[in-house]
């Protein structure tokens, strides 16, 4: 905690106001009891709320979980859960009684102590960095050990002083609080106008449709079916049954409903992913299963992996590197700018653009690679595609059916079928997209840099609070008076 706390507060061992992870006479519970049940899933982190709702009988937690009782502070001892807080006050339980993970440290205050006082006190932002610098253990698996609580030092002030700070405290938080949940309803609101623009692109509704222009200008425009025309369109052979069932574990390709068949708007058309590329047998293509990652090294040719790509754009932090030599061996998967990026695992059919900067990087196995030709189809429009239509997710989704793992595959991708604008409409369609999407960037980043600085006004109140800054203590107030 700060080092200028108020000189006047005494000091004591957090062991001598609490007890620590205190034991529960267990013969004095009934084997069919419900108590009250709370994973660590069940703590909010940074927050203090806690659900309490899920119960168990005694028999099944008795043995193997953490016992507490209301008032208790449940500390989470492992990490990342201590980092982000996940600390909180026990409210009242089923019978009394309730169990959680066994990652839980337990506080029970003594009489005299506040619990809330004791809460934010192990909470706060300087709390929790000395306990992470005291952390024992293997990497990922860190926790807090008993002897830091015990050793750790608390201001202890008279029970009433303890009430008025948690009081300040509160009365402040409740402000930010407010502060805090009208950005999060501004950030959820900017995340569907994103939605909503990315649909209204892929169905016609974002632009002026090149049919109507157009009409209003008495001259003709070329349908997007010259478009596939014009790409040297050639037959598509349907996957066979076997190769279906093996693939697609549903069976077949989904196939577009009469409704969605139905709602193109003029001038538009269905077309293949396949049939974008200018050469439709090798318009998709998979990274090389024979990438090892033990060949992976701190320098060299950039390798862009799952992890990477997100919606619209890459996490180049988590990318890979080979030695040059070895990538040699991998020319094939040299992505060149306008390349589009499909995961094929996890989050099915997220999509990317590559950048110019980004020109012969490389790609795992869990990536897929549409190369579309950009007379036929913008790379940000196929990307629009994928983040705004409804039937391509269901098409994914269905897809992948029978399996134990969301999956996707060349074949798959390369069937899925695309609505098809002109060129010109999908050239106003990726403009008007890109318009917005940095308006509403802009939005979202100062939205974050808001919800940082909550966060830091937050920390700076505990801070305050147990530097003896926030409110006067009873004394100073009797002190005060008597000059008075």
């Amino acid at each position: 905690m700060p080092s200028d706390n108020n000189a006047s507060w005494p000091l004591k061992l957090l062991s001598e106001v609490v007890d620590l992870n205190p034991r529960l006479d267990k013969s004095a519970y009934r084997d069919n009891l419900k108590v009250s049940f709370v994973p660590m899933a069940a703590v909010e982190a940074g927050s203090g709320r806690m659900e309490v709702s899920q119960t168990k009988h005694f028999s099944t937690v008795k043995k193997g979980y953490t016992p507490f009782k209301e008032g208790d502070v449940l500390f989470a001892k492992i990490t990342p859960c201590m980092e982000n807080g996940k600390m909180a006050v026990v409210p009242k339980l089923t019978n009394d009684i309730g169990f959680g993970s066994t990652e839980f440290h337990v506080l029970r205050p003594h009489e005299g102590i506040d619990p809330r006082f004791v809460y934010y006190f192990v909470s706060s932002q300087d709390f929790r960095r000395e306990a992470a610098h005291r952390m024992t253990g293997a990497v990922g698996q860190k926790r807090v050990p008993q002897s830091f609580l015990k050793e750790a030092l608390i201001p202890v002030l008279l029970f009433d002083d303890q009430k008025r700070i948690v009081a300040e405290i509160e009365k402040q938080f409740s402000r930010l609080d407010e502060s805090v949940a009208n950005l999060k309803r501004v950030k959820a609101n900017l995340k569907l106008y994103k939605a909503a623009a990315f649909k209204a692109a892929v169905e016609g509704c974002l632009v002026q449709t090149e049919a109507e222009l157009s009409r209003q200008a008495g001259q003709s425009y070329e349908a997007a079916t010259q478009l596939l025309k014009s790409n040297e369109q050639k037959s598509l052979p349907k996957p066979t049954k076997r190769r279906a069932g093996r693939l697609w574990g549903a069976g077949h390709v989904p196939q577009l409903t009469p409704d969605e068949l139905s709602k193109l708007p003029e001038g538009w058309t269905w077309a293949k992913v396949r049939q974008l590329g200018s050469d439709p047998e090798n318009a998709v293509q998979v990274g090389p299963m024979s990438m090892r990652s033990e060949d992976f090294r701190e320098t060299g040719v950039p390798v862009l992996n799952v992890g990477c790509v997100q919606w619209g754009r890459f996490d180049e932090t988590k990318r890979n590197f080979l030695p040059e030599k070895i990538a040699e061996d991998f020319s094939r998967y040299r992505i060149q700018p306008g390349d589009v990026l499909f995961t094929r695992s996890g989050t099915v059919g997220r999509c990317a653009v590559a950048k110019s900067h980004q020109k012969n990087w490389l790609m795992t196995f869990h990536l897929l690679r549409v190369r579309p030709n950009p007379n036929c189809c913008l790379p940000e429009y196929l990307r629009a595609v994928f983040e705004g239509s409804a039937h391509i997710r269901r098409q994914t989704r269905e897809a992948s059916i029978g399996t134990t793992r969301a999956g996707f595959n060349t074949n798959l991708l390369a069937y899925l079928d695309v609505p098809l604008p002109p060129m010109a409409e999908q050239q106003r369609i990726v403009a008007e997209v890109e318009r917005r999407l940095s308006v509403i960037e802009e939005l979202e980043a100062t939205v974050e840099a808001n919800l940082t600085r909550a966060d830091r006004l937050r920390q700076s109140i505990l801070n305050r609070a147990f530097s003896g800054r926030l409110v006067l203590q009873r004394s100073c107030l009797e002190r005060s008076f008597a000059k008075g």
